[in-house]
């Protein structure tokens, strides 16, 4: 858990600025929850790993007897905890205001999030999120809505160039199915699926007879993976999509693909010619299709997506489909996907900017200006729209201009007592 000086904190809530600016220009509505979720449903299986991350808050007025002799289980001796992430606590929102919310509703949540990570370099255990999700729409529309928004919104904070990994649980269920994985061995061959990009298709062969898979299934994995390819081009579309997986792909998840890929197509500018070859700004829809994208958390159902961008080697984002998820709170089922920024990981690699309209302004005063002078002047300027700061003058004028930059001012002028008109020189 970090503290934000004053430059870095104005930073980060400009980039949130830009963000909730474009969400909301998307027709997404901000919501807002509590940091605290009851204890049985940060637990209910749906969180994967992140549950075994939450910071759970002690039962009220427990006495030394009691937390000893339940020790041994945590849930008699909680009954709340710290979210760990946002998507649990919109499942929980949404059950609760269905009757107050559109048919198909579209949320934004920009809030922090706990979890007792191993403090290492880009590992948080207090961190922002900024999600938005989509319930109550079964079709690629909402998908491509979540899509479009993103590359938007990534866009606006001048990081263009960014493509989204797309992938399908079903289709990779489907997938390992027609290899022969058994059921029950499936999460483990997921895991180590998900290595592939760092150990290849060799290694994920044989971490998976280490694991004890069924070998003939491994065998037939493993051929897949090493068969001859092409080097032919496919853009995203149904060519690609059936290309990268074994032959006989369910032809409905794969038209929901296909789909999601034609409104994310016309949304960023393609010809009605041309709307599965190339942008007309020159570029390829900015999906790529990938049978081997996992994404760990358990309750994904369908669709699921990781933003990419060409300057890191690490994703930006990500989401999917969660139709199972409300339906654990409401008693009956309804669609949900859902797509998150990594906000602690943009943030960083934003152009730290200024808003070249707006004036931040530090009035070094003498000691012997009157204080209602100086608030005049201050008041003056801030009518006028500008940020001030007041500053005595003190002999490291230099050290304290220097400061003032840092902190996002950009002029100053110097007051003497009885001065009226004011000389403004740049900062920096």
């Amino acid at each position: 858990m970090r503290d934000f000086l004053p430059a870095d904190k104005a930073r980060r809530e400009r980039v949130l600025a830009v963000i909730r600016e474009r969400y909301r220009a998307h027709g997404f509505d901000e919501i807002e929850t509590p940091v605290m979720e009851e204890y049985e449903r940060l637990h209910a299986g749906l969180g994967a790993d992140n549950e075994k991350l939450a910071y759970n808050v002690l039962k009220r007025g427990l006495d030394a007897d009691a937390i000893r002799a339940a020790a041994e289980q945590p849930s008699e001796l909680t009954d709340l905890g710290l979210r760990y992430d946002l998507t649990v606590p919109l499942a929980r929102f949404y059950a609760t205001n269905r009757g107050q919310l559109p048919t198909v509703f579209r949320s934004i949540q920009m809030a922090p999030v706990w979890r007792a990570e191993r403090p290492q370099k880009g590992r948080y255990r207090q961190f922002v999120q900024c999600d938005i999700d989509v319930i109550g729409d079964a079709s690629a529309r909402a998908e491509a809505e979540l899509v479009v928004a993103t590359l938007d919104t990534v866009d606006a904070l001048g990081l263009e160039g960014g493509d989204i990994r797309i992938n399908d649980r079903r289709a990779l269920d489907w997938m390992l199915d027609s290899f022969g994985f058994r059921a029950d061995e499936r999460p483990g061959v997921l895991i180590t699926i998900d290595k592939l990009d760092k150990i290849g298709a060799e290694g994920v062969a044989a971490e998976l007879r280490e694991r004890g898979a069924t070998a003939s299934a491994v065998d037939a994995f493993e051929e897949f993976l090493l068969r001859p390819m092409t080097m032919e081009y496919h853009p995203y579309g149904e060519r690609q999509v059936r290309k990268a997986l074994p032959e006989g792909a369910p032809d409905d998840v794969v038209a929901h693909l296909v789909g999601i890929g034609e409104a994310v197509g016309a949304a960023r500018g393609l010809s009605e010619d041309h709307r599965s070859l190339s942008l007309s700004k020159g570029g390829d829809i900015p999906l790529v299709f990938d049978p081997f994208l996992v994404r760990g958390m358990g309750y994904y159902t369908g669709t699921i997506f990781e933003l990419a961008h060409p300057s890191v080697d690490y994703s930006l984002g990500g989401g999917g489909r969660y139709d199972g998820m409300i339906g654990r709170f409401l008693g009956q089922d309804v669609p949900a996907v859902g797509f998150s920024i990594g906000f602690e990981r943009i943030v960083d690699l934003v152009a730290a900017t200024e808003d070249a309209s707006a004036r931040a302004i530090v009035l070094v005063h003498d000691r012997d200006v009157p204080i209602a002078e100086l608030v005049a002047h201050k008041a003056a300027l801030v009518s006028a729209g500008a940020r001030v700061r007041l500053e005595q003058r003190t002999k490291n004028l230099k050290g304290l201009l220097e400061r003032s930059a840092a902190d996002g001012y950009t002029q100053f002028a110097t007051v003497a007592a009885g001065d009226t008109d004011l000389a403004f020189k740049p900062l920096g």
